[in-house]
């Protein structure tokens, strides 16, 4: 992902505001619903991160796919592979999108998505335990928490490769190698109007997690997400500040469909951590991916209210 440039602040107290006032935020269901696990999903971002670095093509991003898929059976589902080749500054590399889909009423679509590889680096070893390790280790914890829940929209999980730089990032040339190869696909297939929303987890796992709101994303979903922080208290997580990330929504947006990025990228990268050999275990923690977790589930049902009208 790429950071274009720091915005203003406040602008989500009159969105979230206005959402509430036409109706379209909904007060804490007291129906048990679906439940965000930290402990399942710190030990996924554990043993992604004990496999070392996991660039794109490397064996080691193979084992991870093999760790996803296999906990993705073990929940009775099946993972449908991706595969392509991609164009890179160094050359050829094969890359792989892992999807997952939970059928629903409908055929329209919900996705949530985020990478599972990290940047290559030759002088530091890079083991991205937020950038790649928590995305990846946390849908397959959203995957179980959302499976046996009744569903209107059709949930689909993508698990993009490719998202970093081989050399140096271009949204166009090198970078989001995963995503943009998704999309072209949904373009020829003719089935991206099916996708109604787009959900990007990436980098959510810092320590001293701070998501700032990004200007790219669609902005009632921007409103829903962060009122639902709000209310459930995670204000100083979900922070009041506006910014603009490119990252592998932005294909998405660019195909009309309403997406949204949950990025901690300038708080990590001011402390120092971000593409550092410091992206490792010590400065990320359980306590985060919770935080979000919770905040995205109890998003949802105000999500799917928004699209069905």
């Amino acid at each position: 992902m790429l950071l274009r440039f720091l915005g203003s602040v406040g602008v989500i107290g009159f969105a979230a505001a206005s959402l509430v006032a036409a109706g379209h935020v909904s007060m804490p269901d007291q129906a048990k619903g679906p439940t965000f696990d930290s402990a399942r999903a710190w030990e996924h971002l554990k043993a992604m991160v004990d496999l070392g670095p996991r660039p794109s093509g490397s064996a080691a991003l193979r084992q991870t796919r093999a760790y996803i898929t296999r906990q993705v059976a073990a929940m009775n589902l099946t993972v449908q592979e991706q595969t392509f080749t991609a164009t890179t500054p160094v050359g050829a590399v094969e890359m792989t999108n892992l999807i997952v889909t939970l059928p629903g009423q409908r055929t329209d679509r919900v996705l949530f998505t985020g990478h599972y590889d990290t940047k290559i680096f030759k002088d530091i070893r890079f083991v991205g335990a937020s950038d790649g390790a928590s995305s990846g280790a946390f849908l397959i914890e959203l995957l179980r928490a959302l499976k046996d829940q009744p569903r209107e929209f059709t949930y689909e999980f993508v698990w993009f490769d490719g998202e970093e730089a081989v050399a140096a990032w271009d949204l166009n040339t090198d970078s989001t190698y995963g995503s943009r190869f998704y999309v072209q696909q949904g373009r020829k297939a003719g089935t991206l109007s099916q996708i109604k929303a787009l959900i990007l987890v990436d980098m959510i796992g810092s320590k001293s997690l701070k998501i700032e709101r990004d200007s790219y994303s669609a902005g009632w979903l921007n409103a829903i997400v962060w009122a639902t922080a709000k209310r459930l208290g995670h204000s100083s997580k979900f922070v009041d500040v506006d910014t603009t990330i490119e990252d592998d929504h932005l294909h998405f947006v660019r195909a009309g469909i309403p997406s949204i990025d949950l990025i901690d990228l300038n708080n990590y990268n001011a402390l120092g951590h971000w593409h550092t050999a410091s992206d490792s275990l010590e400065n990320v923690s359980a306590a985060s991916l919770q935080v979000v977790g919770d905040v995205l589930l109890a998003a949802l049902p105000d999500i799917v209210a928004y699209l069905r009208k």
